[in-house]
């Protein structure tokens, strides 16, 4: 159990850092900032968190909270009534969404991790459950856990911003490229579209 001052600090602490990512942006989010700004010494934040790191993935656990409700518990067709196919279709569509969307800030706090937080995070993790998970519905054969990380690999924060800010692809085509293959790996052998 934690101890209720130290549930008080983390409360405080996030709300801190969550007012100055809305204020200056999270590139420029800093232990000393957010230790000031929740009102206690930088080594409450340190103990609590490690690093900035350890801070950012929280932060980013908090805001995918509700995006990962949705996915598991929300409407179709992210939610659950939909077939497999559409469920996976419509999780990927909505993460290219929300990563091209300036203002989202999921996709904020993932741009400031390095690659290998990124990957460990229990937001990645999962996601790629919730993916694995479709590909069994679906019955697609041989390794569900790879091929899930493959499917992922495609709606890699990177990967995104290449594809629309530095080539200027629009946001629609990257969704109709991502139904393509989701298409193409549950049915294997089916014509390309377009």
């Amino acid at each position: 159990m934690e101890r209720s001052d130290a549930a008080r600090n983390r409360a405080r602490l996030l709300e801190a850092a969550v007012r100055l990512i809305g204020e200056c942006g999270v590139e420029q989010l800093t232990m000393e900032a957010v230790a000031r700004e929740a009102g206690v010494g930088k080594g409450t934040l340190f103990r609590r968190f490690g690093d900035r790191g350890r801070l950012l993935l929280t932060l980013l656990a908090e805001a995918e909270a509700d995006f990962q409700e949705a996915c598991l518990y929300g409407p179709p067709p992210l939610g659950p009534g939909a077939p497999a196919h559409e469920r996976l279709t419509a999780f990927g569509c909505a993460l290219i969404e929300r990563m091209a969307a300036g203002a989202d800030p999921g996709a904020a706090l993932i741009r400031q991790l390095s690659g290998e937080r990124r990957y460990i995070s229990d937001v990645t993790d999962a996601y790629h459950r919730h993916v694995s998970g479709l590909l069994r519905d679906l019955g697609v054969m041989g390794d569900r856990d790879v091929l899930a990380h493959a499917l992922l690999a495609f709606l890699d924060i990177d990967a995104l911003d290449h594809l629309h800010r530095a080539r200027g692809i629009p946001v629609a085509r990257i969704q109709a490229a991502w139904a393509d293959l989701v298409r193409r790996v549950v049915t294997p052998g089916a014509p390309a579209e377009g």
